[in-house]
């Protein structure tokens, strides 16, 4: 388990984090969301005792990370693929970690199997690509056999048959009850993968509850409409008070303001023919954009 609680980090005068408090639990894969420049990766850095909170705790099965004696076995972390020195090779870094952890150097070939780089084992790392560095982090993440996995980004640089791993391989870590905690931009991956959320925004908590919950909080409902007879739908909808756009491609008309209810009663009674009418809720995406708003730090088109 992961308990946060008051955390608290400042450069002088501006508040990287400030009195964040949540708590990830295990048996479920929990994404950590954001803008840019929200604390993210501050807060898992404070995390793991690489950067000293101005106030606050952050605990790991309830202590610290500086607690945890060979601290690979407690908590694995991926935080920058770019960490691993380039002049040595994927089995000769495993073997030194395993080392000043206590690991057995069995374990070494066993996670580098996992992560599909059992043939790049005597490879130097300076020559991988960054989706082959972010197979070897995960490596690094689970060698201990740790019950606490942190990652940071864990699918730049990775093809789709790696995304599609990555995926599965957080699941099943989470089915075997141990606590992943996962932080990304990429709002389709959590959506597929995050049963929790816990999103920020200025170093602030603005939300902890479920994916599902948060999506439906977040964001209004639109209803799709098709028709043959656009020109006189679009009309009535909008005399009602919705808000209609169509899609340039295919005539699909999106509506927000009225249900699929009303959009059916106008039609009917105005003997307009529908093709579709189907009720779609909003997206992680939508529910992310809405919410996080205020607090992006530099939106597009900001001239500072």
């Amino acid at each position: 388990m992961i308990e946060v609680n008051e955390l608290t980090k400042r450069y002088g005068p501006t508040a990287a984090v400030s009195n964040l408090t949540f708590t990830v639990r295990p048996g479920q894969v929990t994404g950590f969301l954001g803008p840019n420049g929200a604390g993210k990766t501050t807060t898992l850095r404070m995390l793991l005792g690489l950067i000293e909170p101005t106030a606050g705790t952050a605990t790991l099965q309830g202590l610290p990370f500086r607690h945890h004696a060979r601290g690979l076995r407690h908590v694995g972390a991926l935080l920058d693929a770019g960490d691993a020195h380039g002049g040595r090779t994927a089995r000769a870094h495993l073997r030194a970690l395993a080392r000043s952890n206590g690991i057995p150097r069995t374990r070494v070939d066993e996670v580098l199997q996992e992560v599909g780089l059992a043939g790049a084992a005597r490879r130097r790392v300076g020559g991988f690509s960054l989706g082959m560095r972010q197979r070897l982090g995960i490596a690094t993440a689970l060698l201990g056999d740790p019950p606490v996995l942190l990652f940071d980004e864990p699918l730049n640089g990775l093809d789709p048959e790696g995304v599609l791993w990555v995926r599965g391989l957080f699941r099943q870590l989470a089915a075997e009850g141990r606590t992943v905690f996962v932080s990304s931009h990429l709002m389709t991956e959590m959506e597929n993968t995050a049963d929790r959320l816990v999103v920020i925004g200025r170093g602030e908590l603005i939300a902890e509850e479920s994916l599902t919950r948060f999506a439906a909080r977040g964001a209004r409902q639109s209803v799709s409409v098709r028709t043959p007879d656009t020109a006189r739908l679009v009309p009535l909808l909008t005399s009602e008070g919705a808000s209609v756009h169509r899609e340039p491609a295919d005539g699909l008309l999106t509506v927000t303001g009225l249900d699929a209810a009303r959009i059916g009663e106008l039609a009917l009674r105005h003997r307009l023919p529908l093709h579709e009418l189907s009720t779609r809720g909003s997206s992680l995406e939508e529910a992310f954009m809405e919410l996080t708003a205020d607090s992006v730090e530099y939106p597009a088109g900001d001239p500072r």
